[in-house]
């Protein structure tokens, strides 16, 4: 009776949509590798940047977070590899929620909507705490300084130094625009790329010829001679060892820590990947404009790092609003108030733009009953989907009141690097899965041979259990050898993880030779690589037509996985703090109301 129990409740948890898509929806095809990388360019290139850069640069890497950046959209390549084969499962205009939710099953993809919505509300958090930081600089910090003096939040090491009204003010500014039915302006996209990329020239060329390549050589001697205390109103960050000096004054480990938090600026990928039904040729136009829209926005984004730490010493800058600083510092004070000015401008369009990503999701979520359902009531009068707009509002609203402007980006690291993970998992599993429909409209059987047959033959009853593992008995996927993949794949990422955990354990001590991690780590790779011979001996699903597929599975999205990983455990324990008890509301969600009233559910019923 309890194993029966158990069993109805898994099959509960792996089940697949059964509401038939839209074919009404499917895309027009019209998108070249052009349109693709202004769209991608759009949607990545982030108004202050300088700000993490700033904060990077100050507590982190240094100048090296130039190479942070390398990293981080190095390896957002992959991620974007493995979202565009993703979506080209589910050849249908949507999300990562949606295609999990076809492919992968019920709770799979509860726990990639739930932790999309996370980078999308805390995304555009950092976005109000961003513009309100930059017009309380234009202004003479008054608004932070009576903020400070009347509400003060020195309760949790997580939380800012003060509550931030005038950044909730904006948020909820923006959900009111969007319940009064306001819509997305094409404009105000325009007017936001626009002046990024002017302040951006403006910034690189400023700080190319005002910066002294005598910051990128600095010793401890010359920042102990002008260091001296100063109070951190913004509470971006505490004072506290100013490394070694040099260009990556805080080693290795500062470099990978950074690119932990600059991977935030790559967030956005997924607008190119999935864009696969209405791109000209996407074998060709998906990967290419994955590779020009981040190199594009590595460029950007590295070039504003160098200005900024050409222009000052890297333990000089102030995290809060570094560039007007480093122009100020460099004696050319118009230039401050137009780099100011300008960003203010970009951040607000941006701010007015995210606002309308983050209902679509919470909607759809709440359709399908994994969300409660009176998120999906509809305002009479403006046809506005008012209760999801105001719940996103006022969570995000919550977000930018009471948390630092890094604490928002790294929720938001964390929250993208695990959704990344979950899609590269899937790539990893898919092709080795049985041939089945994924949806009405696609109707073409692969001659899969019975399981009972396969089941019956003495060579296949009698074999071996390893050698079962290396010399498969079919050609082609069976549901044994999709259920060895399933198996194999989670048995690396607990690998993975591990190892993760002992290299940054490791790299805290220099890697060092002399210490006990090494025979460990070389046990667990010895371990991932045997595993990862096992999967790559499975068979693959013959004849599948996808306009795009990773290269060398499944060594491709395991590398995805593994960096992914490995970067999520550079995120400070704080934010992880955060992170754990947004995922445990999301399971009570999940666990107590959505599992039964999920669109499944009524439809088994």
């Amino acid at each position: 009776m309890l194993l029966q129990f158990v069993r109805q409740f898994g099959q509960k948890l792996i089940r697949k949509r059964l509401k038939p898509i839209d074919e009404s929806k499917r895309p027009v095809v019209f998108l070249n590798i052009r349109n693709l990388v202004i769209l991608g360019v759009g949607r990545m290139l982030r108004g202050a940047m300088y700000l993490v850069a700033g904060t990077v640069a100050k507590y982190i890497a240094g100048p090296a977070t130039i190479i942070s950046f390398l990293v981080a959209a190095l390896f957002s390549m992959f991620s974007g590899f493995c979202y565009a084969e993703f979506g080209a499962w589910v050849p249908h205009a949507g999300s990562a929620y949606l295609y999990s939710y076809v492919m992968m099953g019920q709770l799979y993809a509860f726990i990639i909507g739930w932790n999309r919505i996370l980078p999308l509300v805390i995304g555009t958090a950092s976005l109000a705490r961003a513009s309100s930081y930059i017009f309380d600089s234009l202004i003479g910090n008054y608004i932070s300084q009576a903020l400070q003096e009347t509400f003060s939040l020195h309760l949790l090491y997580s939380l800012a130094t003060y509550a931030d009204f005038f950044a909730l003010g904006l948020v909820l500014l923006m959900t009111g625009l969007l319940v009064l039915g306001a819509r997305e302006s094409i404009l105000v996209t325009k007017i936001s790329i626009g002046t990024n990329l002017l302040v951006l020239v403006f910034i690189i060329i400023t700080g190319f010829v005002k910066g002294d390549l005598h910051n990128w050589r600095l010793t401890e001697q010359d920042y102990k001679l002008n260091t001296s205390g100063s109070s951190d109103i913004y509470g971006i960050g505490s004072l506290g060892l100013m490394g070694s000096g040099g260009f990556a004054p805080f080693g290795f480990e500062g470099i990978l820590q950074g690119a932990a938090t600059c991977f935030y600026y790559f967030f956005g990928i997924d607008a190119v990947a999935t864009k696969g039904g209405e791109a000209i040729n996407p074998r060709r136009s998906i990967p290419w404009s994955i590779v020009i829209t981040i190199f594009i926005c590595f460029l950007a984004y590295s070039g504003v790092s160098a200005a900024l730490t050409l222009m000052v010493p890297y333990h000089q800058i102030q995290p809060h609003d570094p560039l007007p600083q480093a122009i100020l510092h460099s004696l050319w004070l118009p230039a401050r108030y137009f780099v100011a000015v300008g960003t203010l401008c970009a951040l607000i369009s941006r701010l007015y733009s995210s606002m309308f990503r983050m209902p679509p999701l919470i909607y759809a979520m709440a359709e399908d009953g994994l969300l409660f359902r009176v998120l999906t009531r509809i305002h009479v009068r403006t046809g506005t989907r008012v209760v999801a707009i105001m719940s996103a509002g006022n969570l995000t609203g919550l977000m930018a009141l009471l948390f630092t402007f890094t604490n928002l980006v790294d929720l938001v690291s964390v929250g993208t690097l695990l959704v990344y993970s979950l899609v590269a998992f899937s790539i990893l599993v898919l092709r080795y899965q049985p041939d089945q429909n994924l949806s009405e409209n696609e109707n073409t059987e692969l001659p899969v041979p019975d399981e009972h047959q396969l089941d019956s033959e003495p060579e296949a009853r009698n074999s071996n259990i390893l050698k079962s593992l290396w010399f498969p008995i079919s050609t082609i996927p069976t549901r044994k050898s999709g259920q060895i993949v399933y198996g194999c794949a989670s048995l690396l990422v607990l690998l993975m993880i591990i190892l993760s955990l002992i290299l940054v354990q490791w790299s805290s001590q220099g890697f060092s030779g002399d210490s006990g991690y090494t025979p460990v780590a070389v046990l667990l790779l010895l371990l991932i690589i045997g595993v990862t011979v096992i999967i790559w001996r499975q068979p693959q699903r013959p004849g599948t037509h996808l306009y795009f597929k990773v290269p060398a599975l499944p060594v491709f999205p395991l590398v995805s996985i593994f960096v992914n990983l490995y970067l999520m455990m550079q995120i400070t324990s704080q934010t992880w703090a955060i992170f754990g008890i947004w995922n445990v509301i999301g399971f009570l969600i999940y666990f107590g109301y959505g599992i039964r009233h999920s669109s499944e559910e009524n439809n088994e019923q």
